[in-house]
Order: C-alpha cells, then sequence, then structure tokens
C-alpha cells in the first residue's frame, strides 16, 4: 500500500495565492468572504471577533464593522507565521491578536465573544455538531456565528472545481482529488441539516443562483444567533 501524498506546504502556498489572485476561482472564494459580511445584520454588535481556521488571514479586509479586538486562530504554524507578517502593525496595537488554537477545542471561557467567524472550516472537521457546540460555547448569548461552506458535493461545486482548481493544483504537483477527499469530510447536504436542526434563528444566503438548493451553488453563508 503506498503513503498518502505529501501535500501540506504546497497546498498552503497554493490556497494563499488562490484567495488573492485574479483568476475565476479566487473572484468566487473572494466572493464568498464578502457575502459574509455584506449579510451580516446590521444589529450585531461585534466588539470582541474570532476567527477559527483563519489560516493566513483571507477574511479580515473584508469585515468593515468596527471592533475593539480581532482574535485570529488557526492550527497550523504555517499558515500563522503568514498572517502575522501581514498584520504585523495591527499586532502591535492588539487591535488583532493571532494565536494557535485547535477549532474543535478551544482554550478560551464561556461566553468570551460576541462573534465567532468560520469561512470554509465546518467541511473540514470531524463530529461537526460537537464542533458548533463548541463554538455557541464561547459566544455571548444573542451573538453570532457566521459561517461560509462550499456546496461539496453539489453538482455546480464539482463541476467548478475541474474547471480551474484541480487543474491549478496538479500543475504544482498537488494531488488534488486525494486532497479534496481527505480535507473536505462533511457534506454541504449534512451541515445544512445539522445547523437547521441545532439553532432556531439561521439567516441563509446560496451563491450564485440564490435559488436554496446546494446543487445549483458553490457556497452556503449564514448568520447564527446563540
Amino acid at each position: 500500500m503506498r503513503d498518502a501524498p505529501s501535500y501540506e506546504l504546497s497546498y498552503i502556498q497554493s490556497y494563499d495565492t488562490n484567495n488573492t489572485r485574479q483568476t475565476l476561482a479566487g473572484s468566487f472564494l473572494q466572493r464568498s468572504h464578502l457575502l459574509l459580511e455584506m449579510t451580516l445584520p446590521c444589529d450585531v454588535a461585534c466588539h470582541r471577533v474570532l476567527e477559527v481556521g483563519a489560516g493566513s488571514g483571507h477574511h479580515l479586509p473584508y469585515v468593515k464593522q468596527e471592533f475593539d479586538q480581532y482574535v485570529m486562530t488557526d492550527g497550523s504554524d504555517d499558515m500563522l507565521k503568514i498572517a502575522s507578517e501581514k498584520y504585523a502593525s495591527q499586532l502591535l496595537n492588539n487591535s488583532v491578536v493571532i494565536e494557535k488554537q485547535d477549532a474543535t477545542l478551544l482554550s478560551y471561557s464561556d461566553h468570551s465573544f460576541d462573534r465567532l467567524i468560520a469561512t470554509h472550516v465546518l467541511e473540514h472537521l470531524p463530529n461537526p455538531v460537537q464542533v458548533l457546540k463548541e463554538w455557541n460555547r464561547v459566544i455571548r448569548p444573542q451573538g453570532v456565528i457566521s459561517i461560509v461552506l462550499p456546496c461539496d458535493p453539489g453538482i455546480l461545486w464539482r463541476l467548478g472545481r475541474y474547471l480551474g482548481p484541480r487543474r491549478n493544483a496538479k500543475k504544482l504537483g498537488i494531488a488534488y482529488d486525494y486532497l479534496q477527499a481527505a480535507e473536505h469530510i462533511n457534506s454541504i447536504f449534512n451541515l445544512i441539516v445539522f445547523i437547521r436542526h441545532h439553532y432556531e434563528d439561521v439567516s441563509e444566503l446560496f451563491y450564485p443562483t440564490r435559488v436554496p438548493v446546494p446543487d445549483l451553488n458553490l457556497f452556503y453563508v449564514c448568520h447564527i444567533r446563540t
């Protein structure tokens, strides 16, 4: 039996590039970050914000609402190193804090934050219901959990994957199909069921068709009132 392919550093570099460059895949990824902020309810006070699975800090530039402190977390030292270089000035005045955290078992006390942001994270994590419970724990009552998910394995998502990201990854020697199988362990169809079952107050948006059917969209965006 062959060993699993080694891809972590190449994947990190590729993901960082795809989120920032002007390609079709990059533009759609950027749009998903923008939509999360555009759809945030205007009455939400977000003095202290926690982002889990923040990677190298793609989402922060899209946050327009004022905050006192933005705590950016990830489990990858390589990702956090890039983020620390990117936000060096904000780190100096403590408006941004960068910490290594396990998104499934956070070290913060109950009700520590007003808002939690998770963009393209929950599809990667085992036991998603338990993860949602953990995220809920650290958010104050009437706070918000903001989530972006890929509509994988929906039809439009699988088609879009073949039109760009797969080809680009393979050029870099990344075993893309293996990577997706190993990383995207939770189906969008199941995750939506879990979110809708466990929370009563959920505002949702599908993109790009806005029709509430995962097969016809690339991304699912939601804000959950705790």
